[in-house]
């Protein structure tokens, strides 16, 4: 994974034609803290757990990435992650760098209690090297609302005052943002439209035409869904990470979620596999769960012709390439999911202000967001006749470049 967001950031400064030295200062991060957490365990026993906090690039301000709690977590993925926040953050437009945080843990197996003195060791062992101005953890696989609330509570009692815009991702009660649960789906589909929007100026479709097929029923893949059929498209597959199901007429996301809940799966009637859902013959494919979903096993029966990574990665660099030659048009992750680190921001900017907006206003302010990146981007595609992808990471490593000295 790191490998190939080096190279993706390698591959367009090259073509951007950039000096080795910059392209040198655009990989590599800036600080790499690796620990040890020393934990007390219910039982008394002493537990030892590695954990990571990799500060990326901070040229358009403060680091700002996820804390991810992952049995298989290594630092190579941290710092890959840390390395695309920095993408991500500029292709949204917003004045943030990228970091991200990482512990080796499986927090099924810990107790709620283990948990959070785990999550406030976390917080003990990096709290000099954070801050509103200077670094912004938020939460990432395996974290949580609660999560974040005992990391700002600990971080607050290590600094001695009130410094909420510290940690994002916090519960409605410690100053977190409305709107911030729905963000990243509802990003991807304002992202979905906004490319509709364009493509309608010739082929003259409408949004309810569209099929729609979504990997992953998570937080990110359920909202996708949800916000999708709102505004008129036709969900007809989704899945969960056990099985999938799908329905010509529209998927009906209430049945699905009711079995969800009683028995574990979103398969309301007859059962397809997740192999099965993408290999669909769908307008949109939307991949939400797992990174690599799409590879070089399956990616000559994708149909689809537009295909959003809500997933941070879900199409490995061979089938992108592939797919990118057949015609597919792919929304990279970097704009498609960015809808949670831009409600993220906003939460940062209600919590310096210590002025708060309704759910309403977020969600305008969101929009507003979301249909200017795709505006740069869409237009830089066009006019450098180049894949979306290429020209996000141009327009962030332009952006990125102009701030730095």
């Amino acid at each position: 994974m790191l490998e190939s967001a080096q190279a993706l950031i390698t591959k367009t400064a090259e073509k951007m034609q950039l000096d080795h030295e910059m392209i040198k200062r655009l990989i590599e991060p800036e600080f790499a803290h690796e620990f040890a957490l020393t934990i007390t365990m219910d039982t008394g026993k002493k537990k030892v757990f590695k954990g990571w906090r990799i500060q990326h690039n901070s040229a358009l301000g403060p680091y700002k990435g996820g804390i991810r709690f992952h049995s298989e977590t290594v630092r190579e993925e941290v710092q890959a992650l840390a390395t695309l926040m920095s993408i991500k953050c500029a292709v949204a437009g917003i004045p943030y760098g990228g970091g991200k945080g990482g512990i080796v843990v499986d927090p099924k197996k810990l107790s709620k209690a283990e948990l959070e003195r785990l999550s406030r060791a976390f917080i003990g062992r990096i709290a000099h090297i954070i801050g509103e101005d200077v670094d912004v953890p938020a939460p990432d696989v395996n974290t949580t609302p609660e999560i974040m609330s005992w990391m700002i509570d600990e971080y607050q009692k290590i600094i001695g005052r009130k410094s909420l815009a510290t940690i994002t991702g916090k519960p409605i009660t410690m100053g977190g943002s409305l709107g911030r649960t729905a963000a990243t789906g509802r990003g991807g589909v304002i992202i979905l439209e906004s490319l509709i929007s364009k493509l309608n100026e010739k082929l003259k479709i409408k949004n309810e035409k569209l099929t729609v097929a979504i990997q992953g029923f998570g937080n990110v893949g359920y909202y996708f869904a949800k916000l999708a059929t709102e505004v008129g498209f036709k969900v007809v597959a989704i899945s969960d990470s056990r099985s999938g199901v799908y329905d010509k007429n529209g998927i009906d996301l209430d049945k699905a979620l009711k079995n969800k809940k009683e028995k574990g799966t979103v398969a309301y009637t007859k059962a397809i596999s997740n192999e099965e859902l993408l290999e669909l013959d769908v307008d949109v494919l939307v991949p939400a769960a797992l990174e690599n979903m799409v590879n070089d096993k399956n990616m000559t029966k994708i149909r689809a012709g537009i295909i959003v990574e809500m997933a941070n990665g879900p199409l490995t660099q061979k089938a992108y390439e592939y797919l990118a030659k057949k015609g597919k048009i792919i929304v990279p992750d970097v704009l498609a999911n960015s809808g949670g680190v831009t409600v993220s921001y906003l939460e940062w900017v209600q919590n310096k202000a210590g002025y708060y907006w309704t759910e309403k206003e977020v969600n305008d302010k969101l929009k507003v967001m979301m249909e200017k990146a795709f505006e740069a981007i869409w237009k830089k595609s066009v006019e450098k006749k180049m894949p979306m992808k290429q020209a996000a990471f141009e327009v962030a490593l332009e952006r990125i470049i102009s701030a730095m000295v």
